[in-house]
Protein backbone atom coordinates (compact mmCIF):
# COMPACT_ATOMS: atom_id res chain seq x y z
CA UNK A 1 0.00 0.00 0.00
CA UNK A 2 1.70 3.72 -0.91
CA UNK A 3 -1.42 5.80 0.08
CA UNK A 4 0.35 9.04 -0.32
CA UNK A 5 0.55 8.15 -4.03
CA UNK A 6 -2.98 7.09 -4.35
CA UNK A 7 -2.07 3.68 -4.96
CA UNK A 8 -3.50 0.84 -3.08
CA UNK A 9 -2.36 -3.32 -3.16
CA UNK A 10 -3.13 -6.01 -1.75
CA UNK A 11 -1.60 -9.66 -2.49
CA UNK A 12 -2.82 -12.94 -0.84
CA UNK A 13 0.36 -15.35 -1.13
CA UNK A 14 -0.30 -19.00 -2.27
CA UNK A 15 2.17 -21.92 -2.41
CA UNK A 16 2.85 -23.16 1.15
CA UNK A 17 3.58 -20.41 4.59
CA UNK A 18 7.17 -19.09 3.56
CA UNK A 19 7.04 -19.10 -0.75
CA UNK A 20 3.23 -17.49 -0.55
CA UNK A 21 5.18 -14.67 1.80
CA UNK A 22 8.10 -14.24 -0.77
CA UNK A 23 5.22 -14.03 -3.84
CA UNK A 24 2.96 -11.59 -1.86
CA UNK A 25 5.72 -9.16 -1.31
CA UNK A 26 7.56 -9.48 -4.36
CA UNK A 27 3.88 -8.61 -6.31
CA UNK A 28 3.66 -5.90 -3.97
CA UNK A 29 7.29 -4.28 -4.59
CA UNK A 30 7.33 -4.44 -8.32
CA UNK A 31 3.69 -3.38 -8.50
CA UNK A 32 4.12 -0.55 -6.40
CA UNK A 33 7.49 0.62 -7.54
CA UNK A 34 5.51 0.98 -11.29
CA UNK A 35 3.16 3.06 -10.31
CA UNK A 36 4.93 5.38 -8.13
CA UNK A 37 4.26 8.23 -10.84
CA UNK A 38 1.45 6.90 -12.51
CA UNK A 39 -1.10 9.67 -10.57
CA UNK A 40 -1.80 12.51 -13.49
CA UNK A 41 -1.19 10.15 -16.34
CA UNK A 42 -4.13 9.77 -19.05
CA UNK A 43 -6.53 7.18 -17.85
CA UNK A 44 -5.53 4.50 -20.91
CA UNK A 45 -2.41 5.01 -20.13
CA UNK A 46 -2.23 4.79 -16.28
CA UNK A 47 -4.67 1.78 -17.18
CA UNK A 48 -1.34 0.05 -19.16
CA UNK A 49 0.74 1.07 -16.45
CA UNK A 50 -1.00 -0.81 -13.82
CA UNK A 51 -1.58 -3.87 -16.16
CA UNK A 52 2.06 -4.06 -17.13
CA UNK A 53 3.13 -3.64 -13.68
CA UNK A 54 1.04 -6.98 -12.91
CA UNK A 55 2.71 -8.49 -15.65
CA UNK A 56 5.98 -7.72 -14.68
CA UNK A 57 5.10 -8.84 -11.28
CA UNK A 58 4.19 -12.12 -12.84
CA UNK A 59 7.05 -12.71 -14.75
CA UNK A 60 9.84 -11.95 -12.07
CA UNK A 61 7.80 -14.30 -9.95
CA UNK A 62 7.29 -17.38 -12.64
CA UNK A 63 11.22 -16.92 -12.94
CA UNK A 64 11.76 -17.18 -9.39
CA UNK A 65 10.13 -20.46 -9.39
CA UNK A 66 12.20 -21.98 -12.32
CA UNK A 67 15.17 -21.42 -10.51
CA UNK A 68 14.13 -21.92 -6.96
CA UNK A 69 13.02 -25.69 -5.87
CA UNK A 70 11.50 -24.72 -2.50
CA UNK A 71 9.57 -21.51 -4.59
CA UNK A 72 7.66 -23.78 -7.52
CA UNK A 73 3.74 -23.36 -6.97
CA UNK A 74 3.83 -20.13 -5.92
CA UNK A 75 1.99 -17.15 -6.79
CA UNK A 76 -0.30 -14.75 -5.40
CA UNK A 77 -3.49 -12.61 -6.41
CA UNK A 78 -2.99 -8.73 -7.13
CA UNK A 79 -5.94 -6.61 -6.60
CA UNK A 80 -4.05 -2.73 -7.22
CA UNK A 81 -5.85 0.26 -7.33
CA UNK A 82 -5.32 4.08 -8.43
CA UNK A 83 -7.18 7.11 -7.80
CA UNK A 84 -6.18 9.38 -10.65
CA UNK A 85 -7.82 12.58 -10.56
CA UNK A 86 -11.54 11.67 -10.02
CA UNK A 87 -11.09 8.61 -11.29
CA UNK A 88 -10.20 5.43 -9.67
CA UNK A 89 -8.63 2.39 -11.94
CA UNK A 90 -8.41 -1.18 -10.43
CA UNK A 91 -5.74 -4.08 -11.91
CA UNK A 92 -7.03 -7.32 -10.45
CA UNK A 93 -5.50 -11.06 -11.19
CA UNK A 94 -7.11 -14.00 -8.59
CA UNK A 95 -9.81 -13.70 -5.74
CA UNK A 96 -8.51 -10.64 -3.93
CA UNK A 97 -11.90 -8.62 -4.18
CA UNK A 98 -12.31 -4.92 -4.29
CA UNK A 99 -15.77 -2.96 -3.40
CA UNK A 100 -17.37 0.44 -3.71
CA UNK A 101 -19.94 1.82 -1.23
CA UNK A 102 -22.24 4.15 -2.76
CA UNK A 103 -25.68 4.93 -2.92
CA UNK A 104 -26.81 2.71 0.01
CA UNK A 105 -25.33 -0.31 -1.82
CA UNK A 106 -21.78 -2.12 -1.49
CA UNK A 107 -20.61 -2.93 -4.93
CA UNK A 108 -18.20 -5.46 -5.60
CA UNK A 109 -16.58 -4.40 -8.15
CA UNK A 110 -14.23 -6.67 -9.16
CA UNK A 111 -14.76 -10.43 -10.21
CA UNK A 112 -13.26 -13.28 -8.98
CA UNK A 113 -10.94 -15.63 -11.16
CA UNK A 114 -12.25 -18.59 -9.05
CA UNK A 115 -13.45 -22.31 -10.27
CA UNK A 116 -17.13 -21.50 -8.28
CA UNK A 117 -16.93 -18.02 -9.99
CA UNK A 118 -16.68 -19.98 -13.71
CA UNK A 119 -19.43 -22.10 -12.42
CA UNK A 120 -21.99 -19.28 -11.43
CA UNK A 121 -21.40 -17.32 -14.81
CA UNK A 122 -22.14 -20.40 -16.33
CA UNK A 123 -25.40 -21.06 -14.61
CA UNK A 124 -24.40 -24.17 -12.67
CA UNK A 125 -24.29 -22.91 -9.64
CA UNK A 126 -25.98 -19.77 -8.00
CA UNK A 127 -23.67 -17.11 -5.80
CA UNK A 128 -24.95 -19.12 -2.31
CA UNK A 129 -23.96 -22.28 -3.54
CA UNK A 130 -20.50 -21.32 -4.47
CA UNK A 131 -19.69 -19.27 -0.79
CA UNK A 132 -19.74 -23.34 0.69
CA UNK A 133 -18.54 -24.60 -2.37
CA UNK A 134 -15.47 -27.61 -1.93
CA UNK A 135 -13.84 -25.61 -3.99
CA UNK A 136 -14.53 -22.20 -3.17
CA UNK A 137 -11.13 -21.46 -2.31
CA UNK A 138 -9.41 -22.55 -5.97
CA UNK A 139 -8.41 -19.86 -8.06
CA UNK A 140 -8.08 -20.05 -11.75
CA UNK A 141 -5.59 -16.92 -12.51
CA UNK A 142 -2.73 -15.58 -10.51
CA UNK A 143 0.37 -13.72 -10.32
CA UNK A 144 3.49 -15.74 -10.59
CA UNK A 145 2.15 -19.23 -11.84
CA UNK A 146 2.46 -19.31 -15.18
CA UNK A 147 4.72 -17.87 -17.47
CA UNK A 148 1.99 -15.26 -18.56
CA UNK A 149 -1.19 -13.57 -17.08
CA UNK A 150 -3.74 -10.84 -18.22
CA UNK A 151 -4.89 -9.06 -15.75
CA UNK A 152 -8.89 -7.37 -15.48
CA UNK A 153 -8.73 -3.43 -15.83
CA UNK A 154 -11.78 -1.67 -14.01
CA UNK A 155 -12.66 1.99 -14.32
CA UNK A 156 -14.82 3.96 -12.51
CA UNK A 157 -15.85 7.72 -11.36
CA UNK A 158 -14.95 9.08 -7.85
CA UNK A 159 -17.59 10.41 -6.03
CA UNK A 160 -17.63 12.32 -2.77
CA UNK A 161 -18.68 9.73 0.13
CA UNK A 162 -17.78 6.83 -1.40
CA UNK A 163 -15.90 4.21 0.39
CA UNK A 164 -13.55 1.41 -0.91
CA UNK A 165 -12.94 -2.16 0.44
CA UNK A 166 -10.15 -4.79 -0.75
CA UNK A 167 -9.73 -7.82 0.56
CA UNK A 168 -7.98 -10.98 0.58
CA UNK A 169 -10.25 -13.98 0.76
CA UNK A 170 -9.37 -14.25 4.17
CA UNK A 171 -12.30 -11.54 4.87
CA UNK A 172 -14.45 -12.10 1.90
CA UNK A 173 -14.86 -16.22 2.49
CA UNK A 174 -15.93 -15.42 6.49
CA UNK A 175 -18.50 -12.86 5.97
CA UNK A 176 -21.25 -12.32 3.64
CA UNK A 177 -21.70 -9.04 1.67
CA UNK A 178 -24.37 -8.03 3.55
CA UNK A 179 -22.08 -8.50 7.14
CA UNK A 180 -19.29 -6.16 5.06
CA UNK A 181 -22.15 -3.83 4.24
CA UNK A 182 -22.75 -3.54 8.05
CA UNK A 183 -19.44 -3.02 9.87
CA UNK A 184 -18.70 -0.68 6.42
CA UNK A 185 -21.55 1.94 7.65
CA UNK A 186 -21.22 1.60 10.85
CA UNK A 187 -19.50 4.99 11.21
CA UNK A 188 -16.18 3.79 11.99
CA UNK A 189 -13.24 5.86 10.80
CA UNK A 190 -11.06 3.63 7.78
CA UNK A 191 -8.63 2.44 10.23
CA UNK A 192 -11.87 1.38 12.65
CA UNK A 193 -13.28 -0.23 9.86
CA UNK A 194 -10.30 -1.96 9.05
CA UNK A 195 -9.89 -3.48 12.47
CA UNK A 196 -13.41 -4.13 12.93
CA UNK A 197 -13.80 -6.30 9.69
CA UNK A 198 -10.80 -7.94 10.65
CA UNK A 199 -12.01 -8.75 14.03
CA UNK A 200 -15.12 -9.87 13.09
CA UNK A 201 -13.66 -12.67 10.42
CA UNK A 202 -11.22 -13.91 13.21
CA UNK A 203 -14.22 -13.99 15.24
CA UNK A 204 -15.87 -16.07 12.79
CA UNK A 205 -12.92 -18.66 12.89
CA UNK A 206 -10.27 -16.44 10.79
CA UNK A 207 -9.86 -19.81 8.57
CA UNK A 208 -6.91 -17.67 6.08
CA UNK A 209 -4.80 -14.65 6.03
CA UNK A 210 -6.93 -11.54 6.27
CA UNK A 211 -5.73 -8.06 4.63
CA UNK A 212 -8.12 -5.35 4.05
CA UNK A 213 -7.69 -1.71 2.94
CA UNK A 214 -10.38 0.77 3.21
CA UNK A 215 -10.49 3.84 1.70
CA UNK A 216 -12.79 6.99 2.01
CA UNK A 217 -12.98 9.80 -0.25
CA UNK A 218 -14.06 12.69 1.67
CA UNK A 219 -13.73 15.37 -1.01
CA UNK A 220 -12.46 14.99 -4.48
CA UNK A 221 -10.22 18.31 -5.92
CA UNK A 222 -9.55 17.78 -9.53
CA UNK A 223 -7.55 20.09 -11.02
CA UNK A 224 -8.68 21.96 -14.49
Amino acid sequence: MVPESGVFIVADGMGGHAAGEVASEMAVTIVAKALENVAGEPDPEAAEIIRKSIIDANGQIFQRTLVEQDKRGMGTTATAMVINGGQYIFGQVGDSRAYVYRDEQLLQVTKDHSYVQEQVDAGYLTPEQARTHPYSNVITRCVGANAEVEPDIYFGTLRSGDIFLLASDGLTGMLEDEELLNIVTSGYSPGELVDSLIGEANRRGGLDNITVIVIRIDAIDVAD
